[in-house]
């Protein structure tokens, strides 16, 4: 005679190999897909961290392709991804917009005096409205916007070598233009 637990267990097993082998299979495991994709990107104007009576606007930076990369003096790792901005920057491909988000402005200034300063421009964002609007969940975070303002990729963690060749180059540089 079976155990009144046996079906309700086998049933169980059952279930969880059946999500195991889907989420193995799933092509978007790991991802985190953002509203703004295919949208137009959040207007914002912000201090500049780098010139304070200066601004930073969504308006001002419409027209070019331009890399979107949130980020602060308390994110571990922004530390980590910090050699492969300068290396984007070096590569002057596409310009590197950051968003200084919930930091101390005297400390991202030092941060950046000490690592090198991969951004044509830092807008700060003090009170963390702007990277609501963006869908920020976390720092780092990378945004790739056309010319148009459309927001075409989101990348949630460190941007490594892999994200920058496979990802942002191709939708950037024609076939073959650019050597990373």
């Amino acid at each position: 005679m079976m155990n009144r637990f046996t079906l309700p267990a086998a049933l169980f097993v059952l279930l969880v190999i059946v999500l195991a082998i889907g989420i193995k299979h799933s092509p978007d495991k790991g991802a985190i897909k953002s509203p703004l994709l295919g949208g137009p990107a959040p207007q914002f104007s912000l201090p500049n961290l780098t010139d304070p009576a200066r601004t930073v606007s969504s308006a001002g930076l419409k027209g070019r392709w331009y890399l979107f990369n949130v980020w602060g003096t308390w994110c571990g790792e922004c530390r980590a991804e910090h050699e492969m901005l300068l290396q984007v920057r070096r590569a002057a491909v596409v310009p590197l917009i950051g968003l200084d988000w919930k930091d101390d402005d005297a400390q991202a200034l030092s941060w950046l005096a000490q690592l090198g300063n991969p951004y044509e421009v830092v807008a700060v964002d003090r009170t963390g409205r702007t990277a609501i609007d963006w869908g920020v969940y976390g720092a780092p975070e990378t945004f790739l916007v056309n010319p148009q303002g459309i927001v075409v990729f989101k990348h949630v963690g460190a941007l490594t070598p892999d994200v920058w060749t496979r990802d942002i180059l191709p939708r950037v540089a024609p076939r073959g233009a650019v050597k990373s």
